[in-house]
């Protein structure tokens, strides 16, 4: 999730430099409307999208090597965590995230109950194209779909100007741009790029109607309009014809010769930058996934190499040449790998193969068996764990990854692990050593072993 909102947030900023520096100024007003409209959509699939033909030659890599292993994903065990076991299973991500969600909704039904009161309490008027809304005692003027709403001290002699000007957005349908923006909001009140691209968007629409109503008006006298001041308040979810913070770029945009056609070709950056979004996205395996994976991918090449080595079957020189592809492939990882201990042999079948995973008792009934077991290890880590006495006095903290096998049999055997210090390592061995008898995996109808990788982050309050 969190990887996710991160790429989004990166898409949208790239999108909006482009817009700010190559196409806000230019005069091609319904294109820029709809690149505003169609690059933030796109921010939010193109997350989702991964083309194979992108991805990286290292990471495809480092794909297949590891399906050898079962990746379980990553266990956090605090000091104190048998006093907050209900808490820790508390996403306070997502209940943040509901509670903002919340908190918008009802503020933009306020805002459409403030419509609702003003539409209620005014004069209205059905006309040919839109319904005509004049609020008493009032110097405002704004739209909302087909209602148009005009202050009464509003001087009659301005109200034609002005409703053509909203006619405009009736007519071309702003609102709903602005209604897009809003349920964005709701969805994403976290992001502030939200705001961004629906002020950018508010500020076209104004220039839209302007350009429009200039045709039909006297340009100087529309221009004159603009300059006077009128009552004004921030509010997103209209069309508002006084906008102070705006009257000054919209005589700018109203005055500015129009663009050449030539310059529509900036809207061309569009497609290369799209390409390379995807090329970003194809390639990245997110934060969070890379940093579980590429921590105990040192420990994993490092029981491979050990695997090669014992192979009676291979001479020496195709165990050179398997170590070599190693180190082509693995450079970085490779170098950080000092010494040997422990002894494991991966004989079974890599579970990415296997056709029945190992099932923890209880699960056999169930619908996801997968999952269902990898629920139970969970729980079974949690319930065992003892935070070291002596680890804690010292402070010491970090990640230990451990990798196990399930043997034929279903038992726990060839535990390895690594880690910042021989405590945690330790404490690590001890609760995996203790998970139950399983039942074991099987292949082809054979019981195998399948090997697991589990990193375990301990962590002091």
């Amino acid at each position: 999730m969190i990887t996710y909102i991160l790429e989004c947030l990166t898409i949208q900023v790239v999108f909006l430099l482009v817009y700010d520096l190559f196409l806000k100024k230019e005069t091609f007003l319904q294109w820029n409307r709809a690149y505003l409209l169609a690059t933030f959509s796109l921010s939010l699939f193109l997350p989702w999208i991964k083309i194979k033909a992108f991805q990286t030659v290292f990471q495809e890599n480092l794909t297949q090597y590891q399906q050898f292993l079962w990746q379980l994903d990553e266990v956090v065990l605090s000091a104190n965590i048998s006093g907050n076991l209900f808490w820790e299973g508390v996403n306070w991500v997502y209940i943040m995230q509901g509670l903002g969600s919340l908190v918008m909704i009802v503020w933009l039904l306020l805002k459409l109950n403030y419509i609702r009161t003003l539409k209620r309490n005014g004069a209205v008027s059905q006309e040919s194209d839109f319904i005509k809304v004049v609020i008493p005692k009032s110097e405002q003027a704004f739209s909302f779909f087909k209602n148009i709403f005009l202050g009464d001290a509003i001087p009659e002699e301005k109200r034609e100007n002005i409703v053509t000007h909203e006619k405009v957005h009736v007519k071309q349908r702003h609102s709903w741009d602005l209604m897009f923006f809003e349920f964005m909001r709701i969805l994403f009140w976290f992001n502030p790029l939200v705001y961004v691209f629906q002020n950018r968007i508010s500020e076209v629409h104004e220039f839209i109607a302007d350009a429009e109503a200039a045709k039909t008006n006297k340009k100087k006298q529309y221009e004159l309009l603009l300059s006077e001041v009128f009552q004004s308040q921030n509010f997103s979810l209209v069309n508002q014809f006084f906008k102070q913070s705006l009257i000054k770029k919209r005589i700018v945009m109203l005055t500015k010769e129009k663009s050449k056609t030539i310059y529509q070709f900036k809207y061309g950056l569009l497609l290369p930058i799209v390409l390379g979004i995807l090329m970003y996205t194809s390639c990245d395996m997110g934060p969070a996934e890379n940093k579980a994976q590429e921590d105990s991918l040192s420990m994993q090449i490092a029981a491979l190499q050990e695997e090669i080595e014992k192979k009676d079957s291979l001479s020496q020189q195709e165990k050179e040449a398997l170590t070599g592809m190693i180190y082509e492939v693995f450079p970085r990882e490779v170098k950080g790998i000092s010494g040997k201990e422990g002894n494991i042999q991966f004989s079974g079948v890599p579970f990415s193969a296997v056709e029945e995973v190992p099932i923890f008792p209880g699960c056999e009934g169930a619908e996801d068996k997968e999952k269902c077991s990898l629920q139970k290890i969970m729980e079974h880590i949690r319930k065992n764990f003892k935070y070291p006495e002596e680890a804690e006095k010292q402070g010491i903290q970090g990640r230990v990854n451990v990798i196990f096998e399930i043997d034929s049999e279903g038992n726990v055997g060839n535990i390895r692990k690594r880690g910042p210090h021989k405590l945690l390592e330790d404490e690590a061995e001890r609760i995996i050593a203790k998970l139950p008898k399983m039942i074991p995996g099987k292949h082809k109808g054979k019981p195998v072993h399948v090997p697991f990788s589990l990193p375990i982050s301990f962590k002091l309050d």
